[in-house]
């Protein structure tokens, strides 16, 4: 990402998979924002670690974190993650079934891991719960080094179809 220009907008631990992202764009150069609630901030991560951030936003709870990195991502891209995660990728989801944005949405399908999602959100709109399935399906790549392009694939593809939505980095 950082070699690309790309930053990183994410929910701001320093543990985990995530942490892990942050210090490799950080290493690499990239600008990393964090966004963490208050009440996460020693749960999830450690202030030194945050203070290497080179923007921290600390939220009152997670409503307003989720909203400000809707607000500052240009693509969601969902790594193998715990109910959390999945929580935050399906009101992604929610949102462009409803047409709040026509943002990129990657599943980070590392060793099969989002098959079930897949295989449920099949099952929902075979049933007929899901009406704009095409705004919801997300692209699922299991091969992380095919992620960056994949996004910059779809930003540029959006933006020579003239939507405003997407243009512009991420």
């Amino acid at each position: 990402m950082a070699s690309r220009g790309i930053g990183l907008v994410y929910g701001g631990g320093t543990r985990g998979i995530m942490g892990t992202v942050a210090d490799a764009v950080m290493s690499g150069g990239g600008k990393v924002t964090g966004i963490i609630p208050e009440f996460l901030m020693d749960k999830e991560a450690t202030r030194h670690a945050l203070g290497q951030l080179d923007e921290l936003v600390v939220t009152r709870d997670m409503h307003e974190r989720k909203h400000l990195m809707f607000e500052r991502s240009d693509a969601f891209v969902a790594l193998p993650g715990g109910i959390g995660t999945l929580e935050e990728i399906i009101e992604i989801m929610t949102w462009a079934q409803l047409g709040r944005h026509t943002k990129p949405i990657i599943l980070a399908n590392i060793g099969d891991f989002w098959k079930p999602l897949e295989i449920l959100l099949d099952h929902m709109k075979d049933q007929g719960f899901i009406h704009t399935a095409h705004l919801v399906k997300p692209l699922v790549i299991g091969d992380p080094a095919e992620i960056v392009p994949a996004i910059e694939g779809m930003i540029a593809a959006s933006a020579d179809e003239g939507d405003p939505a997407v243009i512009g980095k991420l």
